[in-house]
C-alpha cells in the first residue's frame, strides 16, 4: 500500500517538539508562521504524510517539522475552540459505550467548538449522520468552521436548536449525546427521538448534574445506567528516570450512559397476593 499524499486544503498535524504542535489546513500559495521560521504550504502539498519539512529562511531558521495525518484525538486537543474541551479518553469511552459507529445516526446537543462532533463524524462514516445543535451563535459559527476544515460537511449538520424546548423532527436515532448545563431537562424529549435499545450519553463536569440526570433517566425507564470518570496519567520515559509526569488533568468530567427500552410489567413475578400473607413464627427455633 502506497503512502497517502497531502492534498490542497487537507488538514495536517505539524510537530516541532513535545509542546509545540499545530493542526493546520494547507492551501496553495499559503504559509504558516512560527517563532521557529516559516512553513511554505506548497512544499507540503504533494508530499506523503509522515515526512519532514524545514522552516524558512534556511540560513537563520531551518528547524525540522514533522508532517503527520491528524488523528481524531488531534482534532480534540488542537482545533480552534472557545468552550470546555472533551478529552480524547472521554471521547473514546463515549464511542465504545454508546455503540456509535459506521452508519449511526446521532443527535448531539451542545456542539461547543465541534471537537467531539468531528470525532463522532469520523466514526459514523460513510452512511451515518451527526445532527448537532447549539443555542449559542458563536459556538455554531466556530463549530461549522472546524467541521469544514475536517471535511465533514456531508456527514455533520450543525443547526441552531434547543433539545429541551424545540421539536427536532427526528426519529429512530441510535444515540443522543448531551453536553448541556441542565441535561436532566432534555432526557424525556431525547427519549422520544431514540430507537429502542438506543443509547443516551451525558457529559457533565459536576456530580450534582450527574445525580439529576441519573434520576431523570430512571424516571423515563432507561436501564443500564452507569456513570464513569476517567483519569489518564502520561508516563515520562527516560533511561534512568521513568516515572509519571508531574502534571496531569485531575478531572475532565463525568460520563453517564443509559439504554432505552419498551418496559412492561411482569405479569408473573409482579403479581400481588390475593390475600394478605402472614408468617407465624410461633414455636420456630430462633437464634439468640
Amino acid at each position: 500500500m502506497t503512502s497517502e499524499k497531502v492534498k490542497e486544503n487537507d488538514l495536517v498535524f505539524l510537530i516541532l517538539d513535545d509542546k509545540r504542535r499545530w493542526l493546520v489546513q494547507v492551501k496553495g500559495g499559503g504559509s504558516f508562521h512560527t517563532h521557529r521560521g516559516i512553513i511554505e504550504f506548497d512544499e507540503i502539498i504533494g508530499k506523503s504524510y509522515g515526512t519532514v519539512i524545514f522552516s524558512k529562511p534556511y540560513e537563520t531558521q531551518g528547524y525540522k517539522f514533522y508532517v503527520l495525518k491528524p488523528m481524531p484525538s488531534d482534532y480534540v486537543l488542537h482545533m480552534t475552540r472557545k468552550t470546555q474541551i472533551i478529552y480524547p479518553e472521554d471521547a473514546g469511552m463515549i464511542l465504545l459505550y454508546s455503540g456509535i459507529g459506521p452508519g449511526s445516526r446521532v443527535i448531539e446537543a451542545g456542539c461547543g467548538s465541534g471537537a467531539l462532533t468531528c470525532i463522532l463524524g469520523n466514526y459514523v462514516r460513510p452512511s451515518g449522520h451527526i445532527y448537532s445543535y447549539d443555542i449559542r451563535e458563536k459556538s455554531i459559527k466556530n463549530a461549522r468552521k472546524n467541521i469544514e476544515r475536517a471535511k465533514l460537511e456531508n456527514i455533520v449538520s450543525i443547526e441552531y436548536g434547543n433539545i429541551i424546548t424545540d421539536n427536532l423532527n427526528l426519529k429512530d436515532i441510535d444515540s443522543v449525546v448531551l453536553d448541556l448545563a441542565e441535561p436532566w431537562l432534555a432526557i424525556e424529549k431525547a427519549m422520544s427521538y431514540l430507537k429502542l435499545s438506543g443509547t443516551m450519553v451525558s457529559f457533565s463536569p459536576t456530580i450534582e448534574q450527574v445525580k439529576k440526570t441519573t434520576f431523570a433517566m430512571k424516571e423515563n425507564n432507561f436501564i443500564e445506567i452507569s456513570t464513569y470518570e476517567l483519569i489518564k496519567r502520561k508516563i515520562q520515559v527516560k533511561k534512568n528516570a521513568t516515572r509519571p509526569e508531574s502534571r496531569m488533568v485531575g478531572h475532565s468530567g463525568y460520563i453517564s450512559f443509559g439504554r432505552k427500552i419498551d418496559d412492561l410489567k411482569n405479569p408473573y413475578r409482579e403479581r400481588k397476593p390475593t390475600r394478605e400473607e402472614f408468617f407465624d413464627l410461633k414455636d420456630m427455633p430462633l437464634r439468640s
